[in-house]
């Protein structure tokens, strides 16, 4: 009941904030920006209140100053709620069929956001670098979901070439990201269960390494530090599920 209740008034509320963000679709990207971090921080809020989760974001210390690459584990639609919030400004990459949405993705181009054909091969490649360049000449940091789709807690999915070909071009640091969420807020379910989804920011990547080098030391640092967690997060939900 609490899923169906969050569900509802997360609907109604997307629907009202779509019709007020009409008139900003006419202006620049800045005041879109602020008012999707608006929107998900309403969407957050009512997440808490209805269904009991929240969240808790750690390794901030392990955050460069400057231009920067995060690379987030991807489990559940909450990722990319909360990514707006806790990476301000995010130029994020995703799948151009979401910029095919009325309202919603007219907001997401409107806000330049890095949308890619994932069927567009090496053009789609040189698409994406091209503007996560200008994102970052633009003083705004690069997300990218390296597996490209959510992924349940303990199944594996291979990490794309968008990511290794974005860190051999845009010779920066890489922050690797992982997280519990898919325990709270499973993929395709409306089975929310509460409690506290982390989300861990782990040690930078330097932009020195080779891109076999990188992609190795991503995929490891990401990979174990999310199988800790969904460790750590069984073992809990199990202890209060007695």
């Amino acid at each position: 009941m609490r899923a169906i209740l969050f569900t509802v008034l997360f609907y109604g509320w997307t629907t009202l904030a779509g019709i007020f963000v009409l008139p900003l679709l006419l202006g620049p990207p800045v005041p879109i920006l602020a008012y999707s971090r608006l929107w998900i921080r309403v969407s957050l809020w009512l997440l808490r209140v209805t269904v009991g989760l929240s969240h808790r974001a750690i390794g901030a210390e392990n955050i460069p100053t400057g231009p920067v690459l995060f690379a987030v584990k991807h489990q559940s639609a909450w990722d990319t709620l909360a990514i707006n919030l806790i990476v301000r400004d995010a130029a994020i990459v995703l799948k151009r069929e979401l910029t095919w949405i009325p309202l919603f993705g007219w907001c997401l181009v409107r806000a330049r956001q890095i949308a890619i054909d994932r069927n567009g091969g090496m053009a789609a490649l040189r698409g994406m670098v091209v503007a996560a360049k200008r994102s970052l000449a633009e003083g705004r940091p690069i997300v990218i979901y390296p597996e490209g789709t959510r992924v349940a807690p303990g199944d594996k999915h291979p990490y794309h070439a968008g990511v290794a070909a974005l860190y051999a071009s845009l010779k920066v640091p890489v922050v690797p990201v992982a997280l519990n969420s898919g325990h709270f807020w499973p993929r395709r379910s409306l089975k929310l269960r509460p409690g506290v989804i982390t989300i861990e920011f782990l040690p930078t990547l330097p932009a020195t390494l080779t891109r076999r080098e990188f992609a190795d030391a991503l995929e490891s640092a990401i990979e174990t530090a999310s199988d800790r967690l969904s460790k750590e997060t069984t073992a809990t939900l199990s202890d209060a599920d007695r």
